[in-house]
């Protein structure tokens, strides 16, 4: 043996806090870390404290600080002290005030925000462009109109040509649009703006000395000439005022002075105003357009008579508009275009999703990804507690080492689960680190949770016939059922619970269920809760479905006094399942719920729970479509980075009433329209919780670790809060659970995709009343609002600015918080444009998006469900546009600061629904027993030697002692001296006894568990030793001899306990547990060794940790680097 070389502590090195020595040398910075590199979200929920999690002893005071949220809050509300809501509005605990403070600023925000919608819509146009602008806007370009002619400015056409001595009309059209003004009689007298101004240019008579051929500029002249007024003014641009003589412009009026240079060919002497003109047509360059703008307003005298010039020789404007009307139309057209093309994208992103990808996504997988080597499922992720000194880092529960010789006995029930998992071990009996997925197959293991509150039995049997009765196999799907409390729904005679447990076949090796403690969600005493695990099957038209029942039936001072004892809502009951397979994947301490969870799926599914790898998520009245669950997993194996995906939710009451018929147009949009746009980017920003599968954990692409995604440590601590102060955070926790697990997922887990699958189908029963749906939709509208602001600000969405979901998710919160006035706008639309048609593009842009907002979709129904039904149901939900984007919203709105679930899901005798958070704001401590599987595992079979030793005293006192010898080992100390639990040092009498459970699963009177992989094809060859073979004829292939003793009937227990006796013959593994010495039944053959994978040595994550050591060394009880024992 090697010698024992001792550490010193000054061989570990210790980080110094100091500060490296700055010197002025450049020097390579530090390499950046992981942790460095990718920086996780904050927390949603206290993300400035300390993290609270479940069941925390610490007591939880009243936050009071003073951030700059609750700052502006009472800024807004000053107008209300807290004396006046305390005594006048009954308001009494602090935390009710500040949310009624938090849902008036809200409430101040969104007005705010219609006010400018409404400007930017209707005001906006009329402050920078008034109807006088918009008049001198309507240009005709000179030039462009034939037949036509100038007059003061207007453009008139020329119906007939007159013969008149003095003016050619014939000459006169060969210039379209020139000005004729000089050719009418005017007197001096007839222009308001020049009186009082005794310039020539202002003060004479324009015909004196020139002749006016077409008589007095009067209406009755313009009519006798056949000439008829267009409305538009004539349009010059700069060039053509530079080439026209005598023509030059005032503030973008056109002037044509040839009259006035025809009387005064020559300069005036004293005239300031001839000096002004004559300087603006003589000696300014004809190139600058001839603006004498500038120069008249820079003298009094000429900026006074610039008023008269422009009403005595006006000709035109510059074709141009002003700085306000351009600035409105190009806010009008940015609108527009931003608009339209959001629409018409998510329109053509939808059709593309529906007839390309999602049939893609919904098809069977290729044998190629099914025949690939990845890693193996019992393998644990990177940073799960594992022996350092494990090679392959799998779990303790699975097989590690195994006694060869076939020398006792295998009772069906060891026999069976042992060759499930002897497909999963080399040659020399260690779980291989990779497999082939051959052996799982197309059809992933799969948890289908149902969670029921108040439901009926018809509800309840209508759900689990239909997720029983899918396409999928029953040796692959595990029903999950979770009963909310002790709860008797309105108008049942039985409770929830009792209509559960009366639609199972029970299995009998399990026996009457004992509460088991777990830490639930809940503050105060309700931070502890117990449940009862009913095991057995669901049977339904010849499939029978394993099935586990999880009852919560509150604790014991609970249920005396209680109504509804053992309720946590439906996040808690999300939560034991994703706590006991986040606890399972990591190895982490498990709650005695979480042990006799484990042990009944794993005798019920004939595998470890760790295999399950996706989780249906299905409500208590909804009914699944029989190839959902294949198209769902289908989903999942194209695409690992996929960690959420929900098929589409019809209604199944949808004549019912007028609220069920206007709901159904609602809910095929939001699938067909916005999750399949979303899904085109991988980030549907919802997935409902009545009808989504979730990855529990996913394969990184080098096959060699796993990902945990929704049993992630972070995600489970982070949804399982039950401190909230502020009424976002209650929001976002207490009122859309669904929406909020999709929102830290997507936070936590950017880059990975949540998706929507049309071929996955199910039926759900929806409000029938209009109270319902108000308070339904009042839940939705407000957790909606405030996940979005959580959304927004994710950073790492795929796209660019305008071109992001970012900023699409900007949209649809700006979108459903102006709700109310956009509706109030689209109707004043209508009536404006019934009583005054639209006259231009312009005054028809807000048509045209209003008809593609609402004729698209029409469109998009045609087109994916090819059912002309549909646009009937479209019709009568735009008749109640009114209550959906009106009387909803205002409602949601107002009830900011109502965290109940209302009238949504009503309970015998129950008065005003409670909400979630209810409750002391101090969380007590729990004695909730917390250990690793081991430890459990360990006291479970001192638990069995108790209770054998018990029988043989029995038996012989009663003289019938039969001396046969038992299979259970003699209990060692346990090899995880790591472990934080007592059970460590506990006597085979430990005090764990009670919380296992009283049966024993593994009872050679009951059937075996079911083979719970598919077998492996043995390609290699292996001689058998003369021993083995000599103990497989005498052996034989058959079950146990039917001659055997019931006496000596051997208890049955786990596949790997505690090794005890070195003379056993057995492999012990580094984790201190061992198979039993009975060995495997004939069955599938064990998969050979994998040694290289991916091109090169497979070295998983735990492999690289413990350096690949083959476990044949001896290490202290810290393994390797132990600093208290040497080699």
């Amino acid at each position: 043996m090697a010698a024992r070389v001792r550490y010193e502590p000054s061989d570990i090195p210790i980080p110094t806090p100091r500060a490296p020595h700055s010197s002025g040398t450049v020097k390579r910075s530090k390499t950046l870390t992981r942790p460095e590199r990718s920086v996780a979200p904050a927390p949603l929920i206290n993300p400035h404290g300390a993290h609270i999690p479940v069941g925390s002893s610490v007591p939880v005071s009243d936050d009071t600080s003073f951030d700059a949220w609750r700052i502006f809050s009472r800024i807004v509300t000053f107008w209300a002290p807290d004396v006046l809501l305390e005594n006048l509005g009954g308001l009494r605990d602090p935390n009710v005030r500040q949310a009624w403070r938090e849902k008036i600023t809200l409430c101040f925000l969104i007005t705010l925000l219609c006010a400018i919608v409404g400007f930017l819509t209707v005001g906006f146009q009329k402050v920078l462009c008034p109807d006088t602008a918009q008049t001198l806007g309507k240009f005709a370009p000179l030039g462009s109109v034939p037949q036509s002619l100038g007059i003061q400015g207007y453009l008139y056409n020329v119906t007939t040509i007159p013969q008149i001595d003095g003016a050619n009309f014939q000459t006169l059209l060969k210039s379209p649009g020139q000005d004729i003004t000089t050719l009418f009689q005017r007197s001096a007298t007839g222009y308001a703006n020049c009186k009082g101004f005794k310039f020539p240019a202002a003060a004479e008579d324009p015909c004196a000395g020139v002749a006016c051929p077409l008589g007095p500029l009067t209406n009755a002249t313009i009519t006798g000439l056949g000439l008829k007024n267009t409305g538009l003014v004539v349009g010059y641009d700069w060039d053509q005022v530079a080439k026209l003589a005598n023509y030059f412009v005032l503030d973008g009026a056109v002037l044509n002075m040839n009259s006035y240079m025809t009387l005064h060919p020559n300069p005036i002497p004293g005239d300031q105003l001839d000096r002004a003109i004559r300087t603006i047509l003589t000696k300014t360059a004809p190139q600058s357009g001839r603006d004498g703008t500038r120069l008249f307003t820079y003298h009094q005298e000429t900026a006074a008579a610039v008023p008269c010039l422009v009403e005595r020789y006006y000709a035109g404007n510059i074709d141009k508009v002003t700085p306000g009307c351009f600035v409105s139309q190009l806010v009008l057209y940015a609108g527009l275009i931003v608009v339209l093309s959001l629409v018409f994208v998510r329109f053509l992103m939808a059709c593309f999703f529906n007839w390309y990808m999602s049939s893609r996504l919904a098809g069977p997988p290729d044998s190629s990804s099914l025949n690939r080597s990845a890693i193996s499922p019992a393998v644990m992720p990177e940073g799960a507690n594992v022996s350092v000194d494990n090679p392959n880092g799998t779990a303790p529960w699975a097989g590690h080492g195994g006694g060869k010789k076939l020398s006792k006995p295998v009772s069906k029930s060891a026999r069976s689960l042992a060759s499930s998992a002897s497909t999963l071990m080399n040659a020399d009996g260690v779980a291989a680190p990779i497999v082939s997925l051959a052996q799982i197959g197309a059809e992933l293991f799969a948890v289908c949770l149902v969670t029921c509150y108040s439901e009926g039995e018809d509800s309840l049997r209508t759900t689990l016939d239909s997720i029983s009765a899918t396409t999928y196999s029953d040796a692959r799907k595990l029903l999950f059922v979770v009963a909310d409390g002790m709860i008797t729904g309105a108008g049942e005679k039985r409770s929830t619970p009792d209509i559960c447990v009366s639609l199972l076949e029970a299995d009998p090796r399990f026996g009457n269920p004992l509460p088991m403690s777990y830490q639930a969600v809940g503050a105060g005493a309700k931070a502890e809760n117990r449940a009862m695990v009913y095991a057995g099957h669901y049977t339904v038209a010849g499939r029978r479905t394993p099935t586990v029942i999880v009852v919560k039936c509150g604790t014991e001072a609970e249920a005396a006094s209680d109504k509804k004892p053992g309720n946590r809502g439906k996040r808690d009951s999300q939560l034991i399942l994703m706590n006991f397979f986040s606890r399972v994947t990591y190895n982490d301490r498990m709650t005695p719920l979480d042990f006799d969870l484990f042990r009944k799926i794993h005798v019920l599914m004939g595998v470890t729970p760790d295999f399950f790898e996706v989780c249906l998520m299905v409500d208590a009245d909804t009914k699944v479509f029989p190839d959902s669950l294949k198209y769902l997993v289908n989903c999942m194996h194209h695409d690992q980075m996929i960690m959420g995906v929900c098929g589409e939710t019809r209604i199944a009451n949808k004549r019912q009433s007028w609220v069920t018929a206007i709901q159904v147009f609602e809910y095929f949009i939001s699938h067909h329209l916005a999750k399949a746009f979303e899904s085109v980017f991988g980030g549907v920003s919802c997935l409902p919780g009545c009808f989504s599968m979730f990855r529990l954990k996913a394969r990184k692409a080098s096959n060699d670790d796993w990902v945990p995604l929704i049993i992630k440590p972070e995600i489970v601590k982070e949804y399982s809060q039950n401190v909230v102060t502020t009424l976002h955070q209650k929001n976002l926790l207490l009122l859309g659970e669904d929406r909020f697990l999709t929102t830290i997922l997507i936070r936590t887990f950017p880059n990975r995709k949540m998706m929507f699958l049309p071929q996955a189908r199910c039926r759900t029963v929806v409000p029938d009343t209009f109270k319902v749906l108000l308070s339904q939709r009042r839940r939705w509208i407000n957790s909606t609002i405030h996940n979005l602001m959580e959304l927004v600000l994710v950073r790492n969405l795929c796209g660019t600015f305008c071109f992001s979901m970012q900023f699409v998710v900007f949209m649809d919160l700006l979108g459903t918080v102006v709700l109310p006035i956009a509706i109030s706008l689209t109707y004043l639309l209508i009536v404006g444009m019934a009583l005054s048609p639209p006259r231009s593009f312009e005054e028809a842009i807000p048509l045209v998006l209003l008809i593609a907002v609402l004729g698209l979709p029409a469109i998009l129904i045609l087109i994916t469900t090819r059912k002309v039904v549909y646009v009937a149901w479209m019709m009568i939900y735009l008749f109640a546009l009114p209550v959906w984007n009106l009387i909803l919203p205002l409602y949601a709105f107002w009830h900011f600061d109502d965290f109940s679930w209302g009238e949504t899901r009503k309970v015998e005798g129950e008065g005003k629904g409670e909400a979630h958070g209810d409750g002391p704001a101090v969380a007590e401590a729990i004695n909730v027993p917390l250990r690793r599987w081991e430890d459990w595992e360990r006291s479970r079979l001192r638990k069995l030697k108790r209770e054998e030793r018990r029988r043989r005293e029995l038996e012989r006192l009663q003289g019938n002692y039969t001396g046969a010898n038992s299979e259970l080992l003699t209990p060692r100390t346990s090899q995880y001296d790591g472990s934080d639990t007592l059970s460590v040092t506990s006597s085979e009498d430990d005090h764990w006894g009670a919380q296992i459970g009283g049966y024993n699963e593994l009872n050679p009177a009951y059937p075996p568990p079911p083979l719970g992989l598919m077998a492996q094809p043995n390609v290699s060859a292996e001689t058998i030793a003369a021993s083995d073979l000599e103990a497989m004829l005498e052996v034989g292939f058959d079950d146990r001899s039917r001659h055997s003793n019931r006496g000596s009937t051997q208890a049955d227990s786990s596949r790997y306990q505690l090794h005890d006796a070195g003379g056993r013959g057995m492999n012990m593994g580094g984790n201190g547990y061992t198979p039993l010495t009975r060995s495997a039944s004939p069955g599938p053959s064990p998969t050979a060794a994998v040694s290289t994978g991916m091109g090169g040595e497979w070295r998983t994550h735990a492999k690289k940790r413990s350096g690949g050591r083959s476990g044949t060394r001896e290490y202290g009880p810290l393994g390797p680097l132990d600093p208290g024992e040497r080699f």
